[in-house]
């Protein structure tokens, strides 16, 4: 069992950067890449970034390489963080860790946080 925590999202404007967390706890934590999906209003969950357990392999949406960079901390690799640069208002969505295989396919993620909302005014 997995526990996922985010935390960090809120109201920016167009071009700012704003840094999410996510925290996971468990016994089996270390079995697990991570990624970070997003929602938007009225659309799909969309895959945004992933990582492996090793912090070595990083993975990227198209939309956001070049902006987001994805990392996990080096002295508690259970926190992984999503770096969010120049942000555009189509980047609003609510934003959730989730656990599982470090692809882009969310039907293979196991556990999965709350989410974060994450608006960007224009």
């Amino acid at each position: 069992q997995v526990q996922l925590v985010e935390s960090g999202g809120g109201l920016v404007q167009a071009g700012d950067s704003l840094t999410l967390s996510c925290f996971a706890g468990g016994r089996a934590v270390s079995d697990y890449a991570t990624g970070w999906f997003r929602q938007g209003p009225g659309k799909e969950r969309e895959f945004v970034a992933a990582i492996s357990w090793s912090g070595l392999s990083t993975f990227y949406a198209d939309s956001v390489k070049g902006r987001f960079t994805i990392s996990r901390d080096s002295a508690a690799k259970n926190i992984v963080y999503l770096q969010m640069n120049s942000l555009k208002p189509e980047d609003t969505a609510v934003y959730y860790c989730a656990a599982g295989a470090g692809n882009s396919r969310s039907r293979e993620y196991d556990y999965w946080g709350q989410g974060t909302q994450v608006t960007v005014s224009s």
